[in-house]
């Protein structure tokens, strides 16, 4: 079996074509010596590792800064509408190459590192992942973020700079234990404090409303610290801008408290006030109603804003003073998008400004802020939804509760004119829950002051429209829209899977790194010996990798001959990773009760972080690597079956295991994701999709074609009946030997010898309530995993299906979904050309 490629033979395979383009090395060698010179203090004379990453992290930065001025002033000049796109969480991962490529400078800081005795790779796994996300979602806006500076839009994203990220996970003895992400330990090397941009954020006091208009009063200030990162596009010069707001206490802070001298209790309870920005929330599609949680949403929302405005205000190129204070025009320079309904301070508070501060008359105001916010739903489930107790409200934002009411009075007021009578409507359509505990819907708010409300997929925005927002869709239908989520082909192809990149520049050309659609050429070559070998060739190097990797780091040995199938993401009861573990041991009990038949060999890989405190999610990894334990060590079975549980997958881990995946399980039940993206990862870099019909699996099966995709399971409709019906676990349990034999395995201790109680909670839940019906779609996985077997054992007619789909991924570009949102939601039109470079002069 051929070794995979050397780092130095990848290089000169890439730089045929220069798709990273080869720049001056002779400069780039220059830059880095000089910046390493400065990175060595007198006494230290002797570069580490992470010196050599800083040096070449700022050499990469110089070729930033000026491109990051010329745009800005570009905009400045030209006035555009600005979009801000608003988010809690930004998952980016690392920056290094993700830069190198955007610029055009991988083949010339990869020939000068080389020239220079060091190794690019090396370097680059130096660097920490900015991990300042969950999944999903925070994934979403690290891609759209990419999209918007490659389309040339004035685009900004908004976020907090979260001391410590998404937990690191280790596995110990089975078990996730987690532990801080200090990522900025080392510095970061991308970011730019901004202090002379730094902003008053209010909490707590009360309210007044006297003559002059109603003021808040007596509050508790914080002090929002800007810092900035560059956004490159793709080799057009573009870079955007993505602020992080990191909370300070101000001098003064609790010392009038302290009068009795205790002046070092009074400094040392500023931490309460830097406490804002110190940690990410961990859950995933969980709503936990911390009131640290909602400062931290309000602290985003309120110096993001003043930050708009005075970006409104002031449109001269380093200008400070105003010269626009009519805000009528407000919405045709600014649009505001809600990742989620995290953000969802934004519609209260542009109010209290519009109206408090800027004298604005209430429905004027009103217009104003529905016209300029839009609002994007990502979740279904229940318990995702944000209902934040009024009484916290009145505590820590007292001016925004009052803004909600009049709010959600006059929206009331409208229903009930044309709905008289219909109590029950105005209950389910009102912000405000009644009940024990009064509470505040976040999602009722954005619908009501958003001018446009979308899904991420289209079965989804279908969902929302006739299930989640039925009320609402009847009430204001021209509101709702789809926009089915995207991947950046830069990072999702080009940085993370150069082999496959490179040989589809070969066939095509290059202008599908920023136009996905045109993979469709690759339809003429599905055919083509020539690059069904290619194709084959490049997913076994990356596999041969991976398998290396997984020796390295987790001492592991797999078979890189087997079947790699893969599922990466959240552990999450919806997601199903227990059906997964269900179709590992029928495979496990197949193999022993005939140990002489010829089976595919496969390695199952199983990756994602459990929110700390849930826990099933928790029970389900410890029941993946008591699986793995049993199966791995069991001389019976050998190479023909592996259970890998992937510790600790982030971004930088999916770079290496999506390339190298020949199989992508998206097995939720139908109705419940709401979209994916790893699922068109996968796609994108030639693995083929086990799925139900869910989320964007529904589009991806349409664009590929559902006979090149393994669909199998319940549909929305299915999901619907059954529950009409009644699900009845035990009815599967009785009627299925081999899911029977699986569930007694895992209750009697089999995978846990040492406590054989410890999948109790897993089998009662599977058993009496599951919410996510895993013995309903088992009989249907089971079956189709073994087509997948079939398919796996004709390698050329595989790999044609592979060729099908890549060809038919260009739909799942993030730069098509961002386009929709420019024209369809924020009124503005992508632009194609660059702005010159640095060293040419404007226009």
């Amino acid at each position: 079996m051929a070794a995979p490629l050397s780092d130095g033979e990848r290089r000169k395979q890439i730089s045929v074509r220069g798709i990273a383009g080869l720049g001056d090395v002779a400069e780039v060698r220059k830059s880095f010596n000089r910046h390493l010179h400065f990175t060595l203090v007198k006494d230290r004379n002797v570069a580490t590792p992470r010196d050599y990453y800083f040096a070449l992290a700022h050499t990469v930065r110089d070729h930033l800064v000026g491109r990051w001025i010329r745009t800005q002033q570009h905009y400045y000049e030209r006035d555009p509408k600005r979009i801000y796109y608003l988010s809690l969480e930004f998952y980016m991962g690392r920056t290094l190459q993700n830069t190198m490529v955007n610029l055009g400078l991988q083949n010339a800081c990869d020939e000068a590192i080389y020239q220079l005795g060091l190794d690019l790779e090396e370097l680059e796994e130096i660097e920490e992942d900015a991990g300042l996300g969950n999944g999903g979602l925070g994934r979403l806006a690290a891609c759209f973020l990419d999209s918007m500076a490659t389309l040339g839009l004035a685009a900004y994203g908004y976020g907090i700079r979260y001391e410590f990220g998404i937990f690191n996970q280790k596995i110990v003895d089975g078990w996730q234990v987690e532990e801080a992400d200090d990522w900025l330990r080392y510095g970061n090397p991308w970011e730019k404090a901004r202090p002379e941009y730094m902003l008053p954020v209010h909490f707590y006091g009360h309210v007044e409303h006297t003559p002059d208009g109603v003021k808040w009063v007596d509050t508790q200030i914080v002090l929002a610290m800007p810092y900035d990162t560059p956004v490159p596009g793709y080799k057009n010069n573009t870079v955007n801008t993505m602020r992080l707001w990191s909370a300070k206490a101000p001098n003064d802070f609790n010392l009038q408290e302290f009068n009795m001298g205790d002046y070092i209790e009074a400094v040392l309870d500023r931490n309460l006030a830097e406490n804002i920005s110190r940690v990410l929330y961990p859950n995933d599609n969980f709503f936990e109603g911390k009131e640290l949680r909602l400062k931290q949403e309000y602290f985003v929302v309120a110096a993001t804003l003043q930050d708009i405005i005075r970006r409104f205000k002031s449109s001269k190129f380093g200008c400070r003073d105003p010269v626009r204070t009519c805000f009528e025009t407000f919405p045709d320079k600014v649009a505001i998008q809600l990742n989620d309904t995290h953000p969802a301070l934004s519609i209260p508070e542009l109010m209290r400004i519009l109206v408090d501060v800027e004298k604005v008359d209430w429905d004027k105001a009103w217009e104003i802020t529905k016209r300029t916010c839009a609002y994007t739903n990502h979740t279904v489930l229940p318990e995702a939804l944000e209902r934040w107790p009024v009484s916290m409200f009145e505590k820590l934002l007292p001016r925004h509760l009052e803004i909600i009411y009049a709010l959600n009075q006059m929206h009331l007021d409208r229903v009930a004119a044309l709905y008289p009578g219909d109590i029950d409507r105005l209950r389910r359509m009102s912000v405000i829950e009644e009940g024990d505990c009064k509470r505040i819907n976040m999602a009722h708010l954005c619908v009501i002051g958003s001018h446009a409300v979308n899904g991420v997929a289209r079965i989804h925005s279908d969902i929302v429209k006739h299930s989640v927002f039925k009320d609402f869709y009847e009430l204001e239908p021209e509101k709702f829209q789809n926009k089915t989520n995207g991947i950046t082909p830069r990072r999702w192809l080009l940085l993370c899977n150069p082999g496959l990149a490179d040989i589809i520049a070969e066939k095509i050309g290059e202008g599908f790194i920023t136009d996905l659609s045109q993979l469709k050429k690759l339809l003429d070559f599905i055919d083509n010996e020539t690059f069904i070998r290619d194709v084959a060739k490049v997913k076994q190097e990356n596999k041969l990798k991976f398998a290396a990797y997984l020796e390295e780091q987790y001492k592991v040995k797999i078979n890189p001959m087997s079947m790699f199938d893969v599922q990466v993401k959240r552990i999450h009861e919806y997601k199903r990773q227990l059906l997964n573990c269900l179709h590992a041991i029928t495979l496990y009990n197949r193999i022993r009760c005939n140990p002489s038949k010829s089976f595919v060999p496969r390695t199952i890989m199983i990756g994602g972080k459990a929110a700390p405190g849930y826990h099933m999610a928790k029970m389900i990894i410890k029941l993946i690597t008591s699986i793995g334990e049993v199966i791995n060590n069991d001389p019976y079975v050998g190479d023909k079956l592996k259970v890998i549980f992937l510790e600790n997958y982030r971004v930088s881990l999916a770079e290496k295991v999506i390339p190298a995946a020949d199989l992508s399980q998206q097995i939720s039940t139908a109705g419940t994701e709401a979209s994916g993206t790893g699922n068109m990862k996968f796609m994108v870099n030639g693995a083929l999709t086990i799925g139900t019909m869910d989320g964007a699996n529904v589009e991806m099966a349409e664009e590929a074609g559902e006979e090149n995709l393994f669909i199998f399971g319940m549909r929305v409709e299915d999901v619907e009946a059954l529950d009409r019906k009644g699900y009845n676990a035990r009815e599967y349990y009785e009627g299925l030997p081999e899911l029977r034999q699986a569930i007694d395995q895992i209750s009697s201790g089999f995978f846990s010898p040492r406590d054989p109680g410890c999948f109790r909670d897993i089998v009662n839940m599977l058993m009496y309530h599951d919410r996510f019906k895993v013995f309903a779609d088992y009989e249907a996985y089971i079956k189709c995993q073994g087509q997948v077997d079939q398919l796996f054992m004709d390698p050329r007619e595989w790999t044609r299906k592979v060729i099908r789909n890549i060809a038919c991924s260009g739909k799942f570009s993030s730069d098509r979904t961002i386009t929709e949102y420019a024209r369809e939601i924020w009124g503005v039109e992508p632009s194609a050309t660059a702005i010159p470079p640095p060293n040419l002069p404007r226009n």
